[in-house]
């Protein structure tokens, strides 16, 4: 695949984040190995990647990520992102479930995609969970 054919497709899975668009998402994501840095989740499979996903927008329904630059070389394409949302629902994790806090966050990411010819084979989500934390109130600030 071309190197701009790779950073369209590893746009759509941003892209069908933001819209709700779950069957889009998993025609991306759905057949692959995701592994979410910030949270130390390795996800494997719609079954698994989809409620993670899914409890995303949960926590924060407005969560939207923005493409501020993209980068493919190889059979890989990475793109920084930009997440914005407020925690209105309930965010569950490995020590409970925190209870919304009406607080809003902005965190950048970087997402690494690794294809096997035209599908995703790995991605790797990083971004910083204790900022992410510390803005929604579940950590105290520095």
């Amino acid at each position: 695949m071309a190197e701009q054919d790779l950073i369209k497709v590893a746009k759509e899975a941003v892209e069908a984040f933001n819209k709700d668009d779950w069957g889009q998402a998993m025609a991306v994501l759905g057949g692959s190995l995701y592994n979410e840095l910030g949270t130390g989740r390795q996800l494997r499979g719609e079954a698994q990647i989809l409620p993670a996903l899914q409890g995303w927008k949960k926590a924060m329904p407005d969560v939207k990520g923005t493409v501020t630059s993209a980068f493919a070389s190889g059979n890989k394409a990475v793109l920084e992102v930009t997440w914005k949302g407020t925690q209105t629902g309930p965010m569950d994790g490995p020590g409970g479930t925190l209870p919304p806090s009406g607080k809003s966050q902005t965190t950048p990411a970087a997402w690494v995609f690794e294809f096997d010819g035209a599908k995703v084979k790995e991605s790797r989500q990083y971004f910083d969970m204790m900022s992410l934390m510390q803005q929604i109130g579940a950590m105290p600030q520095p």
